[in-house]
C-alpha cells in the first residue's frame, strides 16, 4: 500500500466518521419525531386487524375502513383518559389547598402505628421513622408547583397525540409506506425476501400487541374486583395503572405492587392500623399476587406461544440481556425487536443451524 492509498483511506475514514457523527446528532435532534413514528407504527399494528376485518368481511373501502379504525382507537383512548380526569381534578383541588403540616402529621402517625404494631419502639427503626427530621427531605411544598408544571406537559401531549394520529392514519391507509422507505436502502435483488419478512413481522407483531391488550384487560379485571371488594378509593384507576405497569417485564409488576400497597394504605390514613389498614393491605396484596400468578402461568405463556412463537425461557433470556444493555426501554422493546430479527434471519440465513433452531416454529 503506497502513501496515496493510505492517505485516501484515512480521508475516507474521516468522512465516514464525520457522516456517522452528523447522523447520530440528527437522530438526537429528531428524537421526538422518531418516538412519534415508533408509537404510530405500534398503533397501526394494533389497528391493522380491525382495518383488515372491515375491508375483507364488511367490504369497506380502504379510506372508510381506516377512518373507522382510527375512530375506534380514538374513542378507546379518550375513554381511558376520561377515567383519570375526575381524579386529576380532585387531586388538583386538594393540592392547591394542601395543608403540608397536616399531611406530615398523618404520615408520621401512620409510621408510628406501624412501629407500635411491629414492636419497633426500642429499635433504630423507630428512631429513623419518628425522631429523624426526614420529612423535610421530602419537601412537600413542591407538590402544588408540580401540579402547575402539568400544564406544560398537557400542551406537549396534545402535540404528540395529533402527530401520532396523523402518522398512524397514513400508515394504515398505505400499508406498504414504511416498507418502500426501507426498500430504497437495499439492492433490488433482496426486495422480495424483505417484503416477505415485513409481512410476517406485521402479522406476528399485530398478534403480539393485541395479546398485550388482552393481558392488561385480564389483570385490570382481577385488580378491579380485588380493590372494589375491599373498598379502596379510585379502585378502577389504581387497577388500570398497575395493569399498565405490567407491560414492563419483571420490573413493572414490582412497581405496580408497591404502588397498589401504598395507595391502599394512604387511602385509609384516618383508620386504625392494626384493625383496618394492615388487614386490608394484606388482603389486597394477596389478590395482587394471585393476579400475577394468573398472568405468569396463563396469560404470558399463551401470548408468547401464539403471537411471537417463542419459548418463555427464550423470551426471559432476551429480555434480561436487553434490559442489562439498554435499561427500561430495552425491557419494553426486547420482544418486538427480537421477533423482527428472527423473521429476517430466517429469510436470509435459513441454512444456518442456529437460525433453524430458533425459528423452527415461525
Amino acid at each position: 500500500m503506497n502513501q496515496n492509498q493510505l492517505a485516501q483511506g484515512i480521508v475516507r475514514s474521516i468522512i465516514y466518521l464525520t457522516l456517522i457523527g452528523f447522523g447520530l446528532y440528527a437522530i438526537h435532534l429528531l428524537s421526538s419525531l422518531i418516538v412519534f413514528i415508533a408509537v404510530a407504527a405500534v398503533t397501526s399494528l394494533i389497528g391493522r386487524p380491525i382495518t383488515v376485518f372491515l375491508k375483507q368481511r364488511l367490504k369497506f373501502g380502504n379510506t372508510i375502513a381506516v377512518v373507522s379504525t382510527m375512530t375506534i382507537l380514538i374513542v378507546l383512548l379518550f375513554g381511558i383518559i376520561s377515567l383519570f380526569v375526575p381524579l386529576i381534578i380532585q387531586q388538583g383541588e386538594n393540592l392547591s389547598l394542601l395543608d403540608v403540616n397536616a399531611l406530615e402529621m398523618k404520615i408520621n402517625q401512620l409510621f408510628e402505628e406501624i412501629a407500635i404494631y411491629f414492636n419497633w419502639q426500642e429499635t433504630n427503626w423507630k428512631n429513623w421513622l419518628l425522631e429523624k427530621d426526614w420529612m423535610n427531605t421530602l419537601n412537600l411544598e413542591v407538590l402544588p408547583e408540580f401540579l402547575n408544571s402539568l400544564l406544560g406537559w398537557v400542551s406537549g401531549f396534545t402535540i404528540a397525540l395529533f402527530s401520532v394520529l396523523f402518522i398512524t392514519f397514513f400508515l394504515l391507509k398505505d400499508a406498504q409506506l414504511m416498507e418502500r422507505a426501507v426498500l430504497v436502502l437495499f439492492d433490488s435483488k433482496n426486495h422480495r425476501r424483505l417484503q416477505d419478512s415485513f409481512e410476517k413481522i406485521k402479522n406476528l407483531l399485530s398478534r403480539y400487541f393485541i395479546g398485550l391488550l388482552l393481558q392488561i384487560s385480564i389483570l385490570f379485571v382481577i385488580y378491579s374486583i380485588i380493590l372494589v371488594v375491599f373498598g379502596v378509593k379510585n379502585a378502577l384507576i389504581i387497577a388500570f395503572l398497575c395493569a399498565l405497569l405490567n407491560l414492563i417485564p419483571y420490573v413493572g409488576p414490582l412497581i405496580g405492587g408497591m404502588l397498589m400497597l401504598l395507595l391502599t394504605m394512604t387511602a385509609n390514613l384516618e383508620a386504625d392500623f392494626s384493625t383496618v389498614i394492615l388487614p386490608k393491605s394484606i388482603y389486597v396484596m394477596i389478590g395482587f399476587v394471585l393476579g400475577q400468578l394468573v398472568d405468569n402461568f396463563f396469560s404470558q405463556p399463551y401470548i408468547f406461544s401464539t403471537s411471537v412463537k417463542s419459548h418463555p425461557l427464550e423470551i426471559f433470556i432476551v429480555i434480561l440481556i436487553s434490559g442489562i444493555l439498554f435499561g427500561t426501554i430495552g425491557l419494553i422493546v426486547a420482544i418486538p425487536c427480537y421477533t423482527a430479527l428472527k423473521v429476517i434471519f430466517k429469510e436470509f440465513y435459513a441454512d444456518n443451524k442456529i437460525v433453524q433452531s430458533l425459528t423452527k416454529d415461525l
